[in-house]
């Protein structure tokens, strides 16, 4: 696999950047006053509870859903243009796709999927598919059938569908959702590898910020409708996820250096739930259509950082054939 070329000016060096954007469905606003940009070569998640806005959020930037005002360029372009340099793996993809595909059918599909009937597969296409899988480390799963494969393998086949067009942005949505912890792990060292070495740029929505910490650089928090970008080492601050999950939120960093995002213990009865007082909610973001337009973040006094961040989970086994 290689970083494909820029398409852009090279001294343009966001890869998404919003101003002023909203998203409407009728006439609920989903999420209003996005103002920040994201940095090519980052990895970024995408965090906050259900039904904020999460998956919205990707839609958008695919072109998928209009702005109900304000503006979002991906790579340069308005939201939609450059979608052939975008590989996008959907929440859905390990129970959606034809289950009686090979691995390499379905790798085959980021070539040839969008186009009617049945065409040749060239030995271009070919080798191009294997790079793709031999990057994912399932090359040896070329022949097998998706419903022979583990749901780990199988998302890895997707990330290699998503690749094989060789991308600037790949983006996925949930990929570690449903996977045990062994496939998580394998899929998390897929995309350091992509970014490491490829320097591409990429994209999660994600629950559990946890197993993606290690790789993360910034995070895109959806906070009482409005999106903000920030530095993980701005987002990794108890207060300010405390106020993102609605419950009780430490950021605990062991003797080794490791970190983790984790509830605290049961709040004692009669306590209230955090309903976002706005005075609060204040301290962490801006509701003006100018604030934290170069990206910065609204946190406060945070005095975490991620260097040298590394999962004490134990070492991943190989992931087997089921």
């Amino acid at each position: 696999m290689q970083a494909q070329t820029s398409v852009t000016s090279p001294q343009d060096d966001a890869a998404i950047v919003l101003r002023d954007a909203a998203v409407k469905r009728g006439d609920r606003i989903i999420w209003q006053h996005g103002n920040f940009s994201i940095p090519r070569g980052t990895v970024t998640a995408i965090v906050g509870t259900n039904g904020t806005g999460k998956t919205t959020m990707m839609s958008a930037e695919l072109g998928l859903i209009p702005l109900a005002s304000g503006s979002l360029s991906v790579l340069g372009k308005p939201a939609g243009s450059l979608n052939h340099c975008i590989g996008y793996v959907p929440q859905s993809y390990t129970t959606a796709i034809d289950s009686n595909l090979t691995a390499e059918q379905s790798v085959l599909l980021g070539l040839t999927g969008t186009r009617f009937g049945i065409h040749p597969v060239t030995r271009a296409q070919r080798a191009k598919a294997h790079e793709a899988m031999t990057f994912t480390g399932i090359t040896d799963k070329a022949k097998y059938r998706l419903s022979q494969l583990s749901g780990g393998l199988r998302q890895r086949v997707a990330i290699a569908q998503a690749l094989v067009c060789d991308p600037q942005l790949l983006m996925l949505d949930e990929p570690l959702a449903n996977l045990d912890l062994a496939s998580q792990r394998a899929t998390v060292h897929v995309l350091a590898k992509l970014n490491r070495e490829l320097g591409m740029t990429i994209q999660v929505v994600a629950h559990d910020l946890n197993m993606l910490l290690p790789i993360l650089t910034g995070a895109v928090y959806l906070l009482d409708g409005h999106p903000h970008y920030a530095a993980m080492n701005d987002v990794l601050d108890a207060d300010l996820l405390t106020h993102l999950y609605g419950t009780s939120v430490q950021v605990v960093t062991t003797p080794q250096g490791d970190m983790f995002v984790t509830p605290s213990a049961d709040e004692p009865e009669g306590v209230e739930a955090d309903t976002h007082a706005p005075q609060e909610v204040a301290r962490f973001h801006h509701h003006s259509p100018g604030a934290n337009a170069d990206g910065g973040s609204g946190a406060e006094n945070s005095s975490t950082t991620t260097s040298g961040v590394t999962p004490s989970a134990t070492r991943s086994t190989e992931e087997k054939v089921s």
